[in-house]
């Protein structure tokens, strides 16, 4: 045989076991250091997402409402007239955040919860949020076909735009309800689509969006859609169910979109022991598979794709010891159920924390933001900042 070719298939051989091995070689994650971005002893600071901007700016959006304990009450609780969208900003990679939050949106009819923000390819800014509206009683019970916690009824969700790096946001954008939606808002009208959890955008430039089903006024929610926006979020479409179970409810819900453009959303559980699951759409976004138990407890999920095209998926973990968790799935997201899991904190002080949200902050560092508490003090924005090895 020629020597020339006997060259060229010994070099392919080489370059077909180096590429194996990198396949192969699974990164490990480092923990770095924890950090506090933000923390006032007033108020119940909660559920942060966090977006990079290109000129590497750090913005971190939260739900911040008064610590009703401060004042005397005997707890707190997620449904607050008060609550407002704020946000805090760090320009040297999270060292230091800016102490005074900015002010991102205060809702006209009552409290605003979970921003969850996503920076599309021409840099704007989408954030997605619901609210609660506090009534009296005798109103509450005078209202049909509504949700409600108490004296809160729910508004359904709405959507907010900044073109200028947060700075400013647009009037709230209020999509479509859920097809077959029965819960009303206040005015009597079906609530518009929400959710808590991550959005994306497609390589085909769509958005994606799953939202949770109210169809009952039981506090588990039964089931997900998926919701399709073609122009960045301002107007949305119903697509299809994904996950629904008679016994079992699924909410919050982070969507990702693979390489091979698989759509999976990891979701939040009810009535399962708190085990996380998920669904893979093949067809973007036409139909979803049936769910998938992913063997491990955790909630709600949030899904990032790594330089090496695997992901890093983070999760808070309200059983003991509580904290926050990860692992590293491969490109696909097929190895969920096998994944090791690195423990990212085990140190909190009750199951009122968690909701990660994560950023690459260099080719190999990742800052995790989520809210936490010790001690069943203070709930605060803390992050971790983790090494890729």
């Amino acid at each position: 045989m020629n020597s020339r070719i006997i060259i060229f298939y010994f070099m392919l051989f080489v370059n077909c076991v180096v590429t194996i091995h990198a396949e192969d070689k699974v990164p490990t994650l480092k923990k770095i250091q924890d950090i506090v971005l933000y923390r006032d002893t007033n108020f119940h600071s909660a559920f942060p997402s966090i977006v990079k901007r290109p000129d590497g700016e750090l913005l971190v959006a939260f739900r911040r409402a008064p610590d009703r304990r401060v004042f005397g009450e005997s707890t707190y609780t997620h449904t607050d007239g008060s609550s407002q969208l704020v946000m805090v900003r760090s320009k040297d990679d999270g060292k230091t955040w800016s102490p005074k939050p900015e002010l991102l949106f205060a809702h006209p009819f009552g409290g605003s919860q979970d921003p969850c923000m996503v920076q599309l390819r021409d840099h704007s800014i989408l954030c997605a949020s619901y609210g609660w509206s506090p009534f009296r009683p005798e109103a509450v019970q005078k209202m049909k076909g509504i949700f409600h916690q108490g004296s809160f009824v729910f508004l359904g969700g709405y959507l907010l735009r900044s073109q200028d790096g947060g700075h400013t946001w647009s009037d709230p954008i209020i999509p479509a309800p859920v097809d077959g939606e029965a819960t009303l808002d206040i005015f009597g009208k079906p609530v518009p689509a929400f959710n808590r959890g991550a959005m994306c955008e497609g390589k085909n430039g769509k958005l994606y969006w799953v939202t949770a089903n109210g169809k009952n006024t039981t506090p588990v929610i039964r089931g997900t859609h998926l919701m399709i926006s073609e122009d960045k979020g301002t107007t949305w479409k119903y697509s299809c169910p994904v996950a629904h179970d008679e016994k079992i409810g699924f909410n919050e819900t982070s969507i990702y979109e693979t390489p091979k453009g698989d759509l999976v959303a990891f979701m939040r559980t009810g009535n399962f022991g708190d085990h996380a699951c998920i669904a893979r759409s093949t067809d973007g976004g036409k139909s979803f598979h049936k769910w998938e138990d992913t063997g491990f407890m955790g909630h709600p999920l949030y899904a990032m794709q790594l330089p090496d095209k695997r992901v890093f998926l983070v999760y808070g973990y309200r059983h003991a010891p509580m904290g926050a968790r990860a692992r590293i799935l491969n490109p696909e997201c097929t190895d969920f159920a096998t994944a090791p899991e690195t423990i990212i904190r085990d140190d909190g002080g009750s199951g009122d924390l968690g909701y990660p949200w994560a950023t690459m902050l260099s080719k190999n560092r990742i800052l995790t933001v989520y809210y936490f508490n010790q001690n069943d003090t203070t709930r605060y924005i803390a992050g971790t900042i983790l090494e890729l090895k």
